[in-house]
């Protein structure tokens, strides 16, 4: 004889059926999932008394990233290693206070012009501008107050399970030496694959130079978990541009059978004591990616230890390979360990350093009635030992 439920306690036990179903199907292989979205804080004020955001993304899979209003910066990145331990791979600060002080661009999104043009000055048109030579005897980074010291007016898009905030800034005509008024923006965005995705727009009134990268450091490892050396690295290029004593390219140079060669995966420690270059040493290279018209592959970069890879694709030319040869143990960020030389590494992606000067180069040059558009993404994953 079959037995009948009164209707109201089948529909409680049918509740409880569809409550187990969906605790059982959050659990497995990949359960505990997050909620995704954009957290917006405070994070100070500048000098000057110009608030200063901070904005939170996360994806459902428990990565956060950081991104501030100040240079449009990435002031954290946590993401787990193969054991699903969560640890932040960027330097940074928790206070806006460390980005004002001297600092070595962590997390930044760099411009007008990133890396260096020789002696300070280019011709356009027939017209010579003159730049701030803040590094050397050559501009850097766009000078004094380049897009990394400057505040941007952040718009948040929420509601969807891959968060994101775009940036957006306008730099006037002569602002840092530069002609033509600038608009710009770039667009951070966290998605279900792990990746931090970074698309750069801009557009300009007059004829202008124009080489925009982010500037973050990685080490896989953890923030703070000594050098990157055990790091091993693959870089997508055949040739680099070897540089002078001040760090402009001279030529570009096969990397086949030279220290520079990252073809294969290399333990960046394993040659990096016989690098041309000057004091104090270590890679601060442009390496030429192989042609290509859309996003690529550039590098790959993987921590043994904790099994945490980060590959780099993107549409740009080149890719700045930089071990944070200046990093001395002076700056302690928000671990509170020093951050010693080689605590962390860039991979810049970007045009050729002192482009404005090498006809033989990609071109930097942004016309008016052109729109400027780059992307890179960072994208992470775990091996197994």
């Amino acid at each position: 004889m079959m037995m009948r439920l009164p209707v109201h306690r089948f529909a409680c036990l049918l509740g409880l059926v569809l409550a187990l179903v969906t605790l059982v199907a959050g659990c497995g292989p990949t359960g505990n999932k997050e909620r995704s979205g954009v957290e917006k804080t405070d994070f100070g004020r500048t000098r000057d008394g110009v608030p200063v955001e901070q904005y939170l993304l996360r994806n459902a899979n428990g990565i956060v990233a950081k991104v501030t209003t100040y240079g449009a910066t990435m002031t954290d990145l946590i993401v787990p290693d193969r054991d699903g331990r969560m640890a932040s791979v960027v330097p940074g600060f928790d206070r806006l206070d460390g980005y004002l002080g001297e600092e070595p661009y962590f997390g930044s999104t760099v411009g007008r012009v990133a890396n260096r043009i020789a002696g300070g000055t280019f011709e356009l048109n027939g017209q010579t501008y003159k730049l701030a030579t803040n590094n050397g005897p050559n501009h850097l980074h766009g000078g004094l107050k380049g897009f990394d010291k400057v505040v941007w007016r952040a718009e948040p898009h929420a509601g969807t399970d891959e968060p994101s905030v775009t940036f957006s800034y306008v730099s006037r005509d002569g602002e840092e030496g530069y002609p033509g008024n600038l608009s710009v923006s770039v667009t951070y965005t966290l998605t279900r694959q792990n990746e931090i995705g970074l698309d750069y727009a801009a557009t300009s009134d007059k004829a202008t130079p124009i080489n925009l990268t982010n500037h973050s450091y990685f080490n896989l490892a953890g923030e703070g978990s000594g050098t990157i050396l055990d790091h091993n690295l693959m870089i997508a290029a055949d040739e680099f541009t070897e540089v002078d004593a001040t760090l402009i390219p001279t030529r570009r140079m096969p990397v086949r059978e030279t220290p520079m060669d990252f073809t294969a995966p290399t333990r960046i420690g394993a040659r990096i004591d016989r690098v041309p270059g000057p004091p104090p040493g270590g890679y601060d290279h442009n390496y030429v990616l192989r042609p290509h018209t859309d996003l690529v592959l550039a590098a790959r970069l993987e921590d043994p230890k904790s099994g945490r890879v980060m590959e780099v694709l993107t549409t740009e030319p080149g890719v700045q390979l930089y071990t944070g040869n200046f990093l001395d143990g002076t700056i302690r960020g928000r671990s509170g360990v020093p951050y010693v030389k080689h605590a962390a590494l860039c991979l810049e992606t970007q045009h050729f350093p002192d482009s404005v000067h090498r006809p033989d180069f990609p071109s930097t040059i942004l016309q008016p009635g052109q729109r400027f558009a780059s992307r890179t993404v960072y994208r992470f994953s775990t091996t197994r030992p």
